[in-house]
């Protein structure tokens, strides 16, 4: 069956539901329904259009803190390149190094750890940049930028319906 998607009470994306909850979250009127598939849900005692695009009745406030420190996080803070050639990378092209190694004092934080190649990762090996011979584009730091939520809707085409309401911060896979 079809997915749905839901908006805050300012019609900004939070995230991809399935239908179920969209009904669940309707009948106990917390949300009301933008777009409909063509497709009807059948119940004893009534039917209605299968729900594409819903909408909260109260808004959801997204509490703003320092940006969490994951894998995830360090790719975004490196743009998805190699911090020692600049290759730009693929998620799944991409390894983590501790600038300084964990061997020689070097700890797992925002300040130590940069998204880097294979073979910039086997070259630099056990040892600091400087050792191998090799410099850093940018100094690894704690990224400034406030979190934006990034809704990644995991379908080759969203739905014509959904259209309107995802803008230039959501990424379609």
């Amino acid at each position: 069956m079809e997915k749905t998607l839901l908006l805050n009470l300012t019609y900004e994306p939070l995230r991809v539901i399935s239908w179920q909850k969209a009904v669940t979250l309707l009948t106990l009127g917390k949300v009301e329904v933008v777009e409909e598939y063509d497709q009807e849900i059948h119940s004893v005692s009534f039917s209605i259009k299968l729900p594409a695009v819903v909408r909260l009745l109260q808004l959801v406030k997204w509490r703003a803190g320092p940006v969490k420190f994951s894998r995830h996080n360090i790719y975004e803070r490196d743009h998805g390149q190699c911090q020692y050639c600049g290759k730009n990378l693929a998620r799944q092209e991409i390894t983590y190094d501790h600038v300084i190694p964990k061997s020689q004092g070097g700890g797992t934080s925002w300040d130590n750890v940069v998204t880097c190649c294979l073979k910039c990762n086997g070259k630099k090996g056990g040892r600091t940049p400087r050792q191998a011979g090799m410099h850093l584009r940018n100094i690894p730091q704690r990224p400034t930028w406030k979190m934006s939520l990034r809704l990644t809707i995991g379908l080759k085409q969203a739905p014509e319906s959904w259209r309107d309401y995802l803008y230039w911060n959501v990424e379609l896979q």
